[in-house]
C-alpha cells in the first residue's frame, strides 16, 4: 500500500479577505457587535456557530497550574454574560471552581473572524438550569444521567449499559429530574475582542473594556 503524500504545514495558508473591520462599524457596547457578527455566522455555512472553545486553568497532580480546552455549545447570551452547561462534576467545571478567570474563543474560520472573551465564570440559576434541561431532547436528558463526564470509563458498553439502565429507571416518568451534579456556568465578561482577518496577515483587531466610568470602550490592536 501507497504511503499517503506528506503535507507540508508550513506551506499551508489562503488570504484572509473578506472582510473589513473598522471603529466607524462597531457598536457601541460589546454584546450589540456580538449578536451582529453571531447572527452572520449563523446564517452562513458554519456548521455549529455557537460552538465555542472554553479554556480554564486547574491544577495537576503535582498542584501546579494546568491549562485546559475544550468545545463547547453557547445557548444563551446577553449583557449579563455567555452561558453553557455541564456536568458540575467534569474536568472544566472542577477548574472553574478552582479558578473562575476562563475565556471564550469563537473560531468563525469560514468568515475569517474570531472572538474572544475573557471573564469571570458563576453558576447559571438553578430556575434556567432547569428550564433549558427539560427543552433538551429526552435522549440528551437521558445522557446526562448516564455520564459521569472525565471520569476513567473501560470500554464503550459500559457507557452504553448505564444509559438502558437510566432508559428503565425513568420509563415511567414524563419528566426526568435534572441531576444535581449538572448545571451551567455563565461567563461575565471584562475583555471581548474581535477580530477580522486581512490581507498581508494585517488584521483588523479591536478590543472592548470597561473604562472608569464602567462603559465599554474599543480600542484598536496591531495585529
Amino acid at each position: 500500500m501507497e504511503k499517503p503524500a506528506q503535507v507540508s504545514v508550513r506551506d499551508l495558508r489562503i488570504s484572509y479577505d473578506l472582510g473589513v473591520l473598522t471603529h466607524d462599524m462597531l457598536a457601541q457596547n460589546p454584546f450589540d457587535q456580538f449578536g451582529e457578527w453571531f447572527a452572520q455566522a449563523a446564517d452562513s455555512q458554519i456548521l455549529e456557530a455557537n460552538a465555542m472553545v472554553v479554556s480554564t486553568v486547574g491544577l495537576d497532580s503535582q498542584g501546579k497550574a494546568r491549562p485546559a480546552s475544550r468545545t463547547v455549545l453557547l445557548k444563551d447570551f446577553s449583557e449579563s454574560g455567555f452561558s453553557f452547561y455541564t456536568n458540575l462534576e467534569s474536568a472544566k467545571s472542577l477548574d472553574i471552581a478552582t479558578n473562575p478567570n476562563v475565556t471564550l474563543l469563537f473560531p468563525w474560520y469560514e468568515l475569517h473572524r474570531q472572538v474572544i472573551i475573557s471573564g469571570r465564570a458563576q453558576l447559571v440559576p438553578r430556575n434556567l438550569v432547569e428550564e433549558y434541561f427539560h427543552s433538551r431532547p429526552r435522549q440528551s436528558q437521558l445522557g446526562a444521567w448516564a455520564s459521569a463526564q472525565s471520569t476513567p470509563l473501560e470500554d464503550r458498553e459500559v457507557l452504553d449499559a448505564q444509559y438502558a439502565a437510566c432508559e428503565l429507571r425513568f420509563a415511567e416518568q414524563e419528566v426526568i429530574p435534572v441531576p444535581q451534579f449538572w448545571g451551567g456556568w455563565q461567563v461575565v465578561p471584562t475583555r471581548i475582542e474581535f477580530w477580522q482577518g486581512r490581507e498581508s496577515r494585517l488584521h483588523d483587531r479591536f478590543v472592548y473594556e470597561l473604562n472608569s466610568d464602567l462603559m465599554w470602550y474599543p480600542t484598536r490592536l496591531s495585529p
